[in-house]
């Protein structure tokens, strides 16, 4: 039977490129649109999410959060959306490389964030937090879409469900 953590990563994928698939029709031109919100961009949500999808990679696969942090990222900046989902598509395939191959998701393993502390977790709650972390960020992108006029696209996990993706 297939971990939750890997179903949830599956969703991960779809969720993302989902709204890559709608960000891509809508233009490059209302992807780095600037505006007043929460990020200064799209492009720049988007950006940040690709960052922070690497530097966990970096943990997930073995690193310790103070050595991922030094890892030079690519953060993907001035790139058009179809660059980007191209970098995605690329880690991603890294993930799921790593991840097929795991044995134990729930095996504790120290995580040490500077700013938050160390913490006993497992490599479950860590693929968990890159999963939440960009459903975050992709409710920002959808308000900032509305803002700006145009309508988001629906990323919800009971999508996926009803889309076939899970199967």
């Amino acid at each position: 039977m297939t971990h939750l953590a890997l179903k949830m990563f599956d969703y991960h994928i779809w969720a993302n490129q989902t709204l890559f698939n709608r960000l891509i029709e809508l233009s490059d031109d209302v992807y780095q649109q600037e505006i007043q919100s929460v990020f200064p961009s799209i492009s720049k949500v988007v950006s940040h999410m690709y960052i922070v999808d690497q530097l966990w990679y970096y943990i997930v696969s073995g690193k310790d959060m103070p050595e991922a942090l030094e890892v030079e990222k690519d953060a993907g900046e001035g790139k058009s959306i179809v660059e980007m989902e191209s970098l995605f598509c690329y880690l991603y395939k890294k993930y799921k490389g790593f991840l097929i191959k795991q044995e134990d998701f729930e095996k504790k393993r120290i995580l040490d964030i500077p700013w938050e502390g160390k913490r006993e977790t497992s490599l479950s709650e860590m693929v968990m937090h890159v999963v939440t972390h960009a459903t975050y960020h992709r409710g920002n992108i959808t308000a900032m879409l509305r803002q700006i006029g145009h309508a988001s696209i629906t990323t919800d996990y009971t999508r996926y469900w009803y889309s076939g993706a899970d199967e």
